[in-house]
């Protein structure tokens, strides 16, 4: 795993431009912390920052492909294509010739025999970009469900991009502003496809690919769902999901580096651990698996209206079954509240969110991960996929006539103006960027979207647009996540179940079969119970795991005072500030309540971020 950058300038000489790209390859080191290489043309450079995990001698970036001397092409890429064998075997039939082991060069020679079709014959995870010295042509390309990043901004003559905004920022042609539609898209969770929180910057869409020349930006779908009839029955569907899960945690498990499985004991996560166990065990190696807690969590648990159980009791079990060689986390609520694990979150995703203890125990969790192994599994993606959160079995949720989590944040918030974060905000502020309008445009545009068969009944139809929302507008959020925090640690981590051939299939298996038995995740489940502890096997969903320690609330609140008493905090600009002064000395219960921290989380991260990166406001 790596972070790429680059910039294509037409109207001026970028070997003379050496240092703007070292700066915009070095505010990637935390991506690729094992070695950083730029590579300079006329009118292109490219840099590379690397996570070496495949070919660790072989596949130094950016790389390029010659004959006699003369550059052909030049990529930076970051990701793994899990076929790269089966497609370098295609290419030397072809009559390529390969000097290293890696999968770079697999895309690289890739790119020259099929050209803008190379991303079909890839799969993977990836962000691709390769400079055509011939064409003078830079190809962007990104994997079919949007798990690497890949942002870009337009410039006068030319472009540039990266993995993160804070590369293309790096770049003296840009500004860090922020208008209405991007705050909007910063106060959003729905994500909308292609944008970015700042003005002027779009990311490449999942499954697209872009062509960069003299004659401007042109993007091309490459995939995209497509709605067929599903012709097997219940039997044959289990049986068919449990044989492409067992063939993508083999191709992913593939690596050089320590690899281990994040296992929280839920269904999801330890169905990848016993799949991961049978493929290591059938040649002699155990599988490792990391489990985070919180100091005191376990005594000291309280059930409330989406976490049942802490997780530890569940992941031991699991261990127990497979023999796991097992690591515990352990975070403490100094963890959490440390000023520079809150600037490092927000640096990390080059923004402000609301999940401020969700986003410093995930991101201390990756930290303490990759002391241990350099790759790990995570579960994303199975609830999207097999209908696991609750709102989906939820008829005032699915049939509210917007996206179903959002019709349930604003039951909890008891408002359609806030939101998740948004209590504290200036009530004008939120007029002007209408974030019920928004909501109710993404929620239209994804309806237009979503691919639908002749015939569907009522419920299969509507059941088929919800899945298409959380694939395109829900799971888009956590995916950014997980590689945003995960690689600020030079982790890489692999979401399995979001594969796209299981994407593929289960979009089009109907409703009632993924819930054949009353329950959520009928077919996951089903598709593992001869394997999995009957308990993990019925455990209710739990999402990741939060500090329950009323310290935490107490520190956020003493942040909040302090930054009230500072009248030049650029946060006072956005916020209610009599409304915050409220909630800084609310002590009672409901302050303590994860959406009552969420709205404090935000204020402080949106000020720390607005002075870090000296945003420019245009709302």
């Amino acid at each position: 795993m790596c972070g790429i950058t680059g910039w294509v300038d037409y109207s001026r000489d970028l070997t003379l431009a050496r240092a703007t790209l070292e700066t915009m390859t070095r505010v990637l080191g935390n991506r690729g912390p094992d070695s950083e290489g730029v590579w300079l043309d006329r009118h292109a450079g490219l840099g590379h920052a690397r996570t070496a995990v495949i070919d660790l001698a072989g596949g130094l970036q950016p790389m390029v492909a010659e004959d006699d001397g003369e550059v052909r092409a030049a990529v930076t890429y970051g990701g793994e294509v899990y076929n790269f064998r089966e497609v370098r075997e295609q290419l030397s039939k072809a009559g390529h010739r390969f000097r290293t082991d890696s999968d770079t060069e697999v895309v690289l020679r890739a790119y020259l025999e099929w050209g803008e079709d190379c991303a079909t014959h890839l799969e993977g995870m990836f962000a691709i970009a390769i400079w055509d010295p011939r064409r003078e042509e830079l190809f962007l390309a990104r994997d079919r469900i949007g798990i690497k990043p890949l942002f870009y901004a337009p410039l006068p003559d030319g472009v540039v991009f990266g993995s993160e905004p804070k590369a293309l920022l790096a770049n003296p042609a840009l500004r860090p502003v922020v208008d209405r539609q991007g705050l909007r898209e910063l106060l959003s969770t729905a994500k909308a496809p292609g944008t970015s929180v700042f003005r002027d910057m779009r990311e490449l869409k999942p499954g697209h690919t872009a062509v960069v020349s003299r004659r401007g930006i042109r993007e091309r779908r490459y995939w995209e769902l497509r709605a067929t009839r599903h012709t097997d029955d219940l039997p044959t569907t289990i049986a068919t999901v449990r044989s492409l899960l067992e063939d993508i945690v083999e191709r992913e498990l593939n690596s050089d580096v320590p690899l281990c499985s994040a296992l929280s004991g839920g269904l999801d996560s330890s169905t990848l651990t016993a799949f991961a166990a049978e493929a290591l065990g059938a040649h002699g190696r155990r599988v490792r698996t990391i489990t985070t807690t919180f100091d005191g969590y376990g005594d000291n648990f309280r059930p409330d209206d989406t976490r049942g159980a802490p997780d530890g009791p569940f992941a031991a079990k699991v261990v127990r079954a497979f023999g796991t060689e097992h690591v515990d986390i352990v975070l403490g609520t100094a963890d959490l509240v440390e000023p520079a694990t809150r600037l490092a979150t927000v640096r990390a995703q080059d923004m402000p969110t609301p999940y401020g203890d969700m986003d410093a125990s995930l991101f201390q969790t990756f930290r303490r991960i990759k002391q241990h192994s350099t790759v790990a599994l995570l579960g994303e993606g199975a609830d999207e996929l097999f209908g696991g959160y609750v709102w989906m079995h939820q008829p005032e949720f699915t049939g509210a006539g917007t996206f179903p989590w959002i019709a349930r944040e604003q039951l909890h918030d008891g408002s359609r103006t806030a939101g998740l974060g948004r209590g504290l905000f200036d009530a004008g502020l939120l007029d002007k960027i209408d974030m019920p309008g928004h909501y109710a445009a993404l929620h239209r545009q994804a309806i237009a979207n979503a691919p639908h068969q002749d015939g569907e009944s009522a419920e299969e139809r509507l059941m088929r647009d919800v899945c298409f929302q959380h694939l395109t507008h829900w799971l888009p959020m956590l995916l950014d996540r997980d590689d945003r925090l995960s690689m600020a640690s030079g982790l890489e981590v692999r979401v399995p179940f979001c594969d796209h051939r299981l994407v593929e299939y289960l979009y089009n298996t109907p409703w009632s079969m993924k819930t054949f038995d009353g329950s959520e995740k009928s077919i996951l489940r089903s598709t593992v119970e001869d394997v999995l502890p009957h308990d993990v096997l019925w455990r209710r969903k739990s999402p990741w795991p939060v500090t329950q320690d009323p310290t935490y609330t107490h520190a956020l609140h003493r942040e909040l005072v302090t930054l009230l008493a500072d009248p030049d905090a650029p946060v006072r600009q956005l916020i209610d500030v009599d409304a915050a002064r409220l909630a800084a000395a609310d002590d009672s219960a409901e302050a303590y309540g994860w959406h009552s921290r969420m709205n404090i989380e935000l204020v402080l991260q949106l000020d720390l971020w607005l002075r870090d990166y000296d945003v420019e406001l245009a709302v």
